[in-house]
Parts: C-alpha cells; sequence; structure tokens
C-alpha cells in the first residue's frame, strides 16, 4: 500500500453478542448450532446447507454444516485486529446477511433498534477508525421502518443502510419501497446492496452440493444483485429517486460486465418501451452505473476490477475485504487474510501501486463518499 494512503474498508461485517444469542435459539435458518464433534459453534446461512445440518445431527461422523463461528465474527478486539493486521486504518462495519428479514413484525423494530445502537457504542469506543451501515427491520410495517431510518440518521456514526436484495419481500422494485428510499435519499444516507440468501438450489444443478460453498457464493451471491438492481433499473426507481445512492457489493455482481448485454435486451424486447415499462427518454443503465451507484472492489482480480472501472470509474470504488467471510473456512487466520491482500493486489494491478487512482480506491473515495471524519 502507498505510503501516507489511507485504507478505508467499507464491506466488512459483523455479528454482535445479542443477534447470536438470537440465532442460537433458533430451529430453522438463519440459525447457529453447536455439535459435540466441533470446537466452535457453526453459523448455517443457507438453505443448501439444510441437508448437511440434518446428517450432522444424525450423524457425528458427517460433514458438518455451514462454518464455524470464530472471534472473527463478533469480537470488536477481534476486529481491530484484523484491521492492524492488514494495514485497514478506517471501517465501516455492517451486520451481515440475513439482517433482521426473518423476524416478526412485533420484534424486529426493538431488535434492529437494539443492535444499531450497539453498533454505534462500538464506532463510539473508536472514534475516527470505526464507522458503520445500519439495519432496518424490513418485516415491520411501513411507518415502523421509516421511523428507524429516523433513529439511525440521529446516530453519529452512522453512515448508510445495509439492505438485502429482497427489499420487504417482493424485490427491489417494489413500488411499496418508494417511499423508504425516499426517506434514505433524504436522509443523505448511502444504500449498501448486499446479496441476501443466494439464488434456489435448483439453479445449480444435481450434486452441486459437491462443490462446497463455491456456487451459491461465487456464482449465486453476484447474480442475485445483478438481477435486482436491472429490475430497480427497469422500474424506473433511480429515475423516480433521483437522489438515491447506491453501493453494490462485489463489485455489483456481474453488472459490469452484463451492462451492455441488458440494454440490448431493453431494446429488443421493444413492448417494454412501446407500452411504457422503460420509458423511451430513459437514461441508461451505463449513466445509472455514473450516477447514482458506488461499487465495492471485492472482485479479487485485475480483470474484474477492471469491468467495474470501466463501467463505473475509478472514482466510484471503495476497498473492501468481505471479512470475516473469507478465508479458509475451516481456519482461524490471524494474519494477513487474502481476502484483504488480493482485492489490494487487483487494485494496484489495475491502477499502479502508488498512483492516484489506487489511493482514491483504497481509501480517499470512502472518506469523500461518506464524510468519514468525526466532527
Amino acid at each position: 500500500m502507498a505510503s501516507g494512503t489511507p485504507v478505508v474498508d467499507i464491506h466488512t461485517h459483523m455479528y454482535p453478542p445479542s443477534y447470536i444469542a438470537m440465532l442460537e435459539k433458533r430451529t430453522a435458518i438463519p440459525l447457529i448450532r453447536k455439535f459435540p464433534q466441533a470446537d466452535e459453534p457453526r453459523l448455517i446461512l443457507l438453505s443448501s446447507e439444510l441437508e448437511s445440518l440434518d446428517a450432522a445431527l444424525r450423524d457425528a461422523a458427517a460433514k458438518l454444516p455451514g462454518r464455524p463461528l470464530s472471534t472473527h465474527f463478533a469480537s470488536l478486539a477481534q476486529k481491530l485486529h484484523f484491521m492492524d493486521t492488514n494495514g485497514i486504518n478506517i471501517s465501516v462495519i455492517s451486520l451481515a446477511n440475513p439482517w433482521f428479514d426473518f423476524l416478526d413484525p412485533s420484534e424486529a423494530t426493538v431488535v434492529a433498534a437494539s443492535v444499531n445502537s450497539e453498533f454505534s457504542e462500538m464506532c463510539a469506543q473508536h472514534a475516527g477508525r470505526l464507522f458503520f451501515f445500519a439495519a432496518l427491520p424490513l418485516s415491520a410495517p411501513v411507518d415502523a421502518i421509516t421511523a428507524a431510518i429516523a433513529h439511525v440518521q440521529g446516530l453519529k456514526y452512522c453512515r448508510g443502510i445495509i439492505l438485502g436484495t429482497s427489499g420487504l419481500g417482493k424485490g427491489l422494485d417494489d413500488p411499496r419501497l418508494l417511499p423508504l428510499f425516499n426517506a434514505v435519499a433524504d436522509a443523505k444516507l448511502l444504500v449498501f446492496l448486499h446479496p441476501h440468501y443466494g439464488l434456489p438450489n435448483e439453479v445449480y444443478g444435481p450434486r452441486a452440493e459437491e462443490y462446497g460453498h463455491v456456487l451459491p457464493l461465487a456464482l449465486g451471491f453476484p447474480m442475485e444483485t445483478t438481477i435486482a438492481v436491472a429490475r430497480m433499473y427497469m422500474a424506473g426507481v433511480f429515475d423516480q429517486v433521483p437522489n438515491l445512492r447506491m453501493l453494490l457489493a462485489h463489485s455489483g455482481g456481474t453488472l459490469p460486465f452484463l451492462a451492455g448485454r441488458i440494454e440490448s435486451c431493453i431494446v429488443h424486447d421493444g413492448h417494454l418501451v412501446t407500452t411504457g415499462k422503460v420509458p423511451k427518454d430513459r437514461r441508461t443503465i451505463w449513466t445509472v452505473l455514473k450516477e447514482q451507484i458506488y461499487l465495492d472492489a471485492v472482485i479479487y482480480s485485475e480483470v474484474g476490477l477492471q469491468a467495474a472501472i470501466a463501467a463505473s470509474g475509478a472514482d466510484r470504488l471503495m476497498f473492501g475485504t468481505d471479512h470475516p467471510f473469507f478465508p479458509p473456512i475451516e481456519e482461524d487466520v490471524q494474519g494477513p487474510w487474502d481476502s484483504s491482500s488480493l482485492n489490494v493486489q487487483a487494485i494496484n494491478e489495475a491502477l499502479g501501486r502508488g498512483s492516484r487512482d489506487a489511493a482514491v480506491v483504497l481509501g480517499v473515495n470512502a472518506i469523500r463518499v461518506l464524510n468519514l471524519r468525526v466532527e
């Protein structure tokens, strides 16, 4: 990393202790389970893991589902240790999926307020090093969600909202979301869009479980983001909420690579324009990418990063690590992580080690866009 360059990690997660305690009590995914054959409890998020969960509960010799819930997931001290060992000056932490979407409306608002306040207190303990993206109680009534937006706007270290692709349950092009998008935009909060549960298991074909997490994480999550944003675009959400700003996880999924194909298919499917579904005077998706969308640089290769730069511009990319989700699953890594070093390497290779553009992606953009200063 260039000397003097501030490094900001805008894609880094935590599960506060209260959230973990809640998952331990659940009987349906998401859940946390302890197994006598393992030292650490296991975090189980994906429906594709249910079969192996059942097998592990019946047979102590069976492969364990999910991933070990190491201290990286819940410990603030471990988060700071990760930052120090990976050369990160500032982190913008966020709750990882599935947030609060699975909660009953009667408890979602209270739990969300508690967890967001917990994050705020963590940031206050390390003022200037930590900020956070809040999570909303999306299963609650709309007026309660609007009140939650006002609440987090008042939290000193909150810089945005982390949002999954299901929204209120029917996608991000659901008209019921428009008042909430307007409220977030009016509050000058960035929306960090992150995949939720991935694509349905059947997409990957028979015997897909033989390949572990590779298919749902490497392919399902990026396509989930691509589909969600394409639907938002065709529904006119970005035009209806022109002040909405979104940061897309994992460099926008496959959006930078497929934006041209999306444009071509809209033209090909002419009735979308003739019926007014997609207005004739629409901005292209390329324009939206350069005006309302930011991309993280969590793509792990120069090739992928070059596509993100071409689509959105180096001034709209921000470094991230996806900590604590991308070490080798069964290893408790304490030193430098591949998820950090590979993304730094991609930035240096694509933009030039020590260059101005590398510096803006590594940290300057995040400081500017998210106002990462303590007044």
